[in-house]
């Protein structure tokens, strides 16, 4: 017998912003690509991993990568969206994305069952910090108003 799916989330654009809580991992993440025939090292840490026609796209830690002599790039920090935000939910990150787009930042958006994530440039979470959190207080604003 299997275990029940956990609840849905959030699907209110203004709930998810309202209530947007931030946090950011200490390790910096790399993504790689190996070809369809090959496969990842049993040893290697996988944050997460995508399969595409030219290959498999992962997401791992750069020193996970540095240490199997895996070619890597985009080396970032992970920013997840502390929200249970619906795989069905309509914007949320078109709203995060814009945000961070407005301010010159480039962010590579992955969705998980619970949360979103956001990788940023190294150097750059600080600043994407700063600029979610003034998002999320707008947003926070604009529904007392609207209460």
């Amino acid at each position: 017998m299997s275990a029940p799916a956990p609840a849905p989330g959030e699907t209110s654009l203004t709930a998810l912003l309202s209530t947007l809580q931030l946090s950011i991992d200490p390790r910096t993440f790399v993504f790689l690509t190996l070809p369809p025939s090959q496969s990842a090292p049993p040893s290697l840490f996988v944050q997460m991993s995508f399969h595409e026609a030219e290959g498999l796209t992962i997401i791992t830690t750069q020193d996970s990568a540095a240490s199997h002599n895996l070619e890597y790039t985009f080396p970032s920090k992970m920013i997840t969206l502390n929200i249970h935000s619906s795989l069905e939910a309509v914007g949320f990150m078109a709203a995060i994305s814009r945000q961070l787009t407005a301010f010159g930042i480039g962010a590579n958006p992955v969705s998980g069952y619970f949360h979103d994530h956001c990788f940023v440039p190294l150097g750059k979470e600080d600043e994407a910090i700063r600029v979610l959190s003034g998002l999320a207080e707008q947003a926070k604003m604009k529904q007392t108003r609207q209460s």
